[in-house]
């Protein structure tokens, strides 16, 4: 799940739409190859056409925050998802290796929790088993997307990705 909902208020205009819809691309482009069968961007602030093979969800509450998005997502993935991935489109630099290195570890986990940290340094993508799917749903509130959720478990487990991408949020031009 790629969330793209934003308004990006301190970027100046919808990261969805920044560098051309290059962000977008990429972050398509990043799941897609790292074997997600089912990529949805969740869409917002601007609802645009989003590249093959992914598919297009719009949040209609998205001015709500992080959590509009997370629920709207969550909600539109198909039925016999085992596990969610969450990235942001505001990360370009994480690509399909990163991708794939946190879903194996989520895979590989006893919990089914797995997060992607560079340098320590939290960030996405978040792999969520759909077990976890209603605790998480329930903790949803604001701006703060899965956080909330994450930080009541004790067993996510860390997976270090610097190696790869730097995971920097964009939030400005």
């Amino acid at each position: 799940m790629i969330l793209a909902a934003g308004a990006g208020t301190r970027f100046g205009m919808p990261k969805v739409l920044a560098a051309d819809g290059e962000w977008l691309r990429l972050s398509v482009a990043a799941m897609h190859g790292a074997g997600c069968d089912d990529v949805v961007v969740v869409l917002g602030a601007a609802v645009v056409d989003v590249p093959a093979p992914a598919r297009g969800v719009v949040a209609d509450d998205w001015a709500e925050g992080l959590s509009a998005s997370v629920r709207a997502g969550i909600l539109a993935v198909g039925e016999g998802a085992e596990c969610v991935a969450l990235t942001t489109v505001d990360t370009p630099d994480v690509g399909a290796a990163v991708v794939r290195r946190v879903l194996d570890a989520a895979g590989n986990a006893e919990s089914g929790l797995a997060r992607a940290v560079y340098g320590g340094r939290p960030g996405h993508p978040v792999v969520i088993a759909r077990r976890h799917w209603s605790a998480l749903l329930g903790c949803l509130a604001g701006d703060d997307g899965a956080g909330p959720f994450l930080r009541t478990r004790h067993d996510v487990v860390v997976v270090e990705c610097a190696d790869l991408a730097t995971g920097r949020d964009i939030d400005e031009r």
